[in-house]
């Protein structure tokens, strides 16, 4: 049963007054009622599932009436009401995705059944993925009408199950919302007759305005699920014979019943534009009466209809002459029509430029009864957001004898084109036991957004898609692929915003970084192809574990970085930044010498600030993109931004020191030069010795086990060159001014050791691998003047100190950070990083710009949650619509075929081996025992329920189906005798690991003994 109307006070839901300075109602009266947003919609009504098809039925003026489907009840036994609006796929369900076991899902009521899926679509509309509410105070507000479902399946009590009791009860129907998407605001179902899903909207919006939720979702759902109240309907004379609603006709001669579920999520205005959300409409105030002692408790009051309607207006502030158009209640019957139009007349019949529009959907629908309220808002919201009225069936039918022209009312032939600025409209829904409700809305307000950067190509963006399992991974790749094949071409970034704020939250992950939609579509439809087994679906276990590596001179080369500065807002903010350390010590601006392609970047004064400013920009655009490293390296100059990125240098600092080592190593005498050896040290070591007119040659870096770099006068490395050459190894000379690294650079160090002195360092706060010392540098060791004098004058042991770092922090992923990829290739033929995966977001002259957003959806793949916003710039940060997520149909719960109860034993139970069987056997039949138990309990088909199925994540048992679990359990396995349950309940994360808590047990009490 829902919650009745009076007792709706118990759980804090009340009428406020409340004064918003926000929006169109700011200004109005204290007494008044606050403004909220309607922000997500979805519905399923018949031949319209989804708000777009329902707005199409609409505009087409579409009638979804037709013949009972089969598997409800005998046509032929009840011809006369077996023509309605019926969904065809009533059986369907999606269990899996919601955890619900297959025993449960078929003894749930099909009301709820099909409302999970459509308040989870209805929250993804809101710009909010679902799995983001988890833990919140959003409500969940449920009309629902009767309790055919308690009645079809409670009436046989030998057939009674723990599983039915909770699965027919109406008010059930509100908390498995709130427990499925754990929701822990108010839960409550609402019945009120055909105007529940109205009240149920009126107490959302008051639970809003009296802070008892942040978000609420308020939705409708009715299913004819038997004969029985198209039978009172016709003994009462008011059920049309073709099936079919006909309001305001000349024609209408009854009630039509409809099948028909729809969710609106519901925000406080303020919230809604401050978030961004998409607006579809503004509810502006609500009023729920009662006709108190009438004609008859079914017979409608025209009184209280005009009281309720009255006393909205006051609520929203508004005038019956400010209402543009009604969606009334509008049910075809005969005295139903007559006594609404004479309740609008009194309020609407006002001096007024044109005559108040009304409809009522029930034309297209038939009468949805419990959510036949939430089927005229959403009809009403998405009028307002389209500003075009639908057109009124049978309106050229039209009753003469309801007066509408003379009471300030007209049908609409044909739709109705919204003005510019606010329009009002009234929806009405009344109860057949007298409760009435009537809620104003009005157009949403206009907002401002930034425009998207012109800057020739659309910025890129990553698209996110996650789902249930590797099908529904690709199940919906495909219908997002679709969906994009529908519309015309345009920019991808805001879709793909969209999509990280609503796609994300389950298990199984994809992502593609893309401009247009034309090439995420392609991206999409190829990855639906994919086999389970590809790299498209990803299920991270654990968030992966960053690495940075930062690249050292040698790497730069003009208007390196220029297509990321032009791509992300986020580079250029740190670029910024650095360009703002580095200036006053540098007397120029290093970003304007990057972007104009200045070719002083390769002398050293300018290369090592131009490489250490690039080097920060892309860690500080990382971390602000949510990538946060587990340890850092960097080679010869890039130890300066690895510092700053661990926390050990302030960024002025790092800035001023590594200004003063380019400009005094600069200083130098010219002539040196460096030579990277494709070979080990054992190997090159005789042809040194050999060597005589090279003697000034010496080691400067170890990057691995045969990759060395050497450094001395020119001329020498070129004849030290020329021998490794004849002896068939590969050499070539690095982009640099000196002999880094050998003791060339005595006399720039002296001086470089005053100016490093001056600074203060303070401890990594993350792991820091030193290419001075080859190893993780220790706690008692600081980064200070002596460090950095000797970093600079010994080699590097870049490969000595990659393996430790991947020895001691297991990276998943190594990140160069620098201009051009220079370590990741020392990396990979090093072989010390095995396993891991290399990612560079701008590697070298080639760079596009998106591969920074690549790097970002191979990490989101692997796992990372990242802070998208860093992504996008003000433009982009508009609310778009990804296609909803598609369910499987492929579990079907036919009506006919309720579950039997589950309180046999196993039917073939496997019985402990003796005590001389074998561990393994003994292991192999507790296992079966409870794979057995399992499936028989959850109502699952043989075979599907795997060992490391977890019992409550995967296959939704609860404490009930935990009970008769154990009873089952006991049967199998009757040499364990009683177990004890909270002995038992630490073992249950998964099928595989009770098993094992079962099987030591039985091995104790059978004597056997593991090997």
């Amino acid at each position: 049963m829902g919650v009745p109307l009076g007792v709706v006070g118990v759980v804090g839901v009340v009428a406020v007054a409340v004064r918003l300075a926000v929006g169109p109602g700011a200004g109005r009266e204290a007494t008044l009622m606050g403004d909220i947003a309607v922000v997500g919609i979805d519905c399923a009504f018949p031949g319209a599932r989804g708000a777009d098809a329902y707005w199409e039925l609409l505009m087409r003026g579409g009638d979804v009436i037709g013949d009972l489907p089969d598997g409800r009840w005998d046509r032929g036994e009840f011809p006369d009401v077996s023509r309605g609006g019926f969904t065809e796929d009533l059986d369907a369900f999606d269990h899996a995705f919601f955890s619900v076991p297959p025993r449960e899902a078929a003894a749930m009521d099909p009301h709820q059944r099909v409302l999970l899926p459509c308040a989870w679509r209805a929250v993804e509309d809101s710009g909010t993925a679902p799995s983001a509410l988890a833990g919140t105070d959003t409500g969940v507000f449920v009309g629902v009408m009767g309790g055919e479902w308690g009645r079809l399946t409670l009436s046989d009590h030998r057939s009674v199950t723990p599983q039915l009791g909770a699965g027919s009860s109406a008010g059930m129907i509100a908390n498995r919302v709130s427990y499925h998407l754990d929701l822990t605001g108010p839960s409550l179902a609402v019945d009120t007759a055909c105007s529940s899903s109205l009240v149920a909207v009126h107490l959302a919006v008051n639970a809003l305005l009296a802070g008892e939720c942040s978000t609420a979702l308020a939705a409708g759902v009715n299913l004819v699920l038997s004969p029985t109240l198209g039978l009172v309907y016709r003994q009462m004379g008011l059920a049309a014979p073709d099936g079919r609603c006909k309001p305001f006709s000349l024609a209408a001669d009854g009630i039509g019943r409809g099948d028909g579920v729809g969710v609106v999520v519901l925000r406080r205005l303020e919230d809604a534009l401050a978030d961004g959300s998409r607006v579809y409409a503004v509810i502006r105030g609500s009023a729920v009466n009662q006709d108190g002692r009438s004609n008859g408790v079914t017979a409608p009051s025209r009184w209280s209809q005009q009281k309720v309607i009255e006393a909205a207006y006051r609520r929203a502030g508004v005038s019956p002459a400010d209402v543009r158009f009604l969606e009334a209640h509008g049910t075809g019957t005969v005295l139903g029509d007559a006594i609404e139009c004479a309740a609008l007349g009194s309020v609407h019949g006002v001096p007024r430029d044109e005559p108040c529009a009304l409809g009522s959907v029930k034309g297209n629908l038939g009468h949805t009864e419990g959510a036949a309220g939430i089927a005229g808002l959403i009809k009403t919201a998405l009028a307002l957001h389209h500003r075009l009225v639908p057109a009124s069936r049978f309106a050229d039918g039209e009753n003469p004898r309801l007066r509408l022209a003379e009471r300030g009312l007209r049908l609409l032939k044909s739709p109705l084109r919204l003005p510019r600025g606010e329009t009002v409209a009234g929806v009405s829904s009344f109860g057949m036991g007298g409760t009435n409700a009537h809620v104003v809305l009005a157009t949403a307000p206009r907002t401002v957004t930034a425009r998207a950067d012109d800057r020739g190509v659309p910025a890129v963006g990553v698209f996110t898609l996650t789902a249930d399992s590797p099908e529904g991974l690709r199940r919906n790749l495909a219908a997002q692929a679709a969906a994009l094949a529908a519309v015309p071409r345009t920019a991808a970034a805001a879709l793909c915003r969209t999509s990280n704020r609503v796609k994300t939250g389950l298990p199984y992950r994809f992502a593609v970084a893309a401009r247009d939609t034309r090439q995420l579509g392609e991206a999409l439809r190829t990855a639906a192809g994919e086999e389970p087994t590809a790299g498209e679906a990803h299920r991270p276990r654990s968030a992966p574990v960053v690495a940075f590596l930062f690249t050292g001179q040698g790497s730069q080369f003009a208007g390196m970085t220029a297509e990321l500065h032009r791509e992300s807002p986020a580079y250029r903010r740190r670029l910024d930044e650095a360009d703002a350390a580095l200036a006053p010590y540098l007397g120029t601006s290093v970003r304007d010498l990057l972007l104009s392609g200045d070719e002083r970047v390769h002398r050293t004064r300018y290369a090592q600030p131009a490489l250490f400013a690039v080097s920060h920009a892309l860690a500080g655009t990382l971390t602000d993109l949510g990538v946060r490293p587990a340890a850092v390296l960097g080679h010869s100059v890039g130890e300066f931004a690895a510092a700053v990125t661990a926390g050990a240098l302030e960024l002025p600092e790092a800035a001023r020191l590594v200004t003063a080592r380019g400009a005094l190593m600069e200083e130098l005498a010219p002539g040196g030069a460096m030579l990277a050896v494709r070979a080990g040290q054992d190997r090159i070591a005789g042809t040194l010795a050999a060597c005589a007119d090279a003697p000034g040659v010496t080691l400067a870096a170890v990057n691995g086990p045969e990759d060395v770099v050497l450094a001395g006068g020119a001329e020498e490395l070129r004849r030290v060159g020329e021998a490794l050459c004849r002896e068939g190894i590969h050499t070539r000379f690095l982009e640099v001014s000196h002999a880094f690294h050998t003791a060339a650079l005595q006399p720039a160090l002296e001086r470089f050791g005053d100016e490093a002195g001056a600074v203060r360092t303070a401890r990594p706060g993350i792991a820091f691998a030193s290419t001075r010392y080859g190893r993780m540098l220790r706690e008692d060791e600081p980064l200070d003047a002596d460090y950095w004098v000797g970093q600079a004058a010994e080699p590097v042991r870049f490969g000595a100190a990659l393996s430790a770092l991947v020895r001691e922090a297991a990276p998943t992923h190594l990140v160069e950070l620098g201009p051009r990829a220079q370590l990741l290739p020392l990396a990979g033929r090093s072989g010390l990083a095995p396993g891991v995966d290399f990612l560079h977001p701008s590697p070298g002259e080639g760079a596009s710009g998106r591969e920074l957003a690549d790097l970002v959806a191979a990490l989101y793949r692997a796992g990372l949650d990242p802070d998208w916003e860093a992504l996008y710039g003000p433009g982009d940060r508009r609310a778009a619509r990804p296609a909803p997520y598609v369910f499987s149909t492929e579990s079907r719960f036919p009506q006919a075929n309720r579950p039997a109860p589950a309180a046999a034993p196993l039917s073939a139970p496997v019985v402990a081996p003796a005590a001389t069987a074998s561990p393994d056997r003994v292991t192999d039949s507790v296992l079966a025992v409870v794979v057995e138990a399992v499936t028989e309990v959850g109502g699952y088909p043989p075979g599907e329920v795997v060992p490391e199925a977890r019992f409550y994540e995967d296959l939704g048992f609860d404490s009930v189906m935990i009970m008769q679990l154990k009873d089952r359990i006991e049967a199998g396995l009757p040499a364990l005798g009683e177990i004890s349950v909270p002995r038992m309940l630490p073992a249950l994360r998964s099928v595989a690991s009770l098993a094992h808590y079962l099987n030591r047990l039985l091995l104790a009490e059978t004597g056997v003994t593991a090997e």
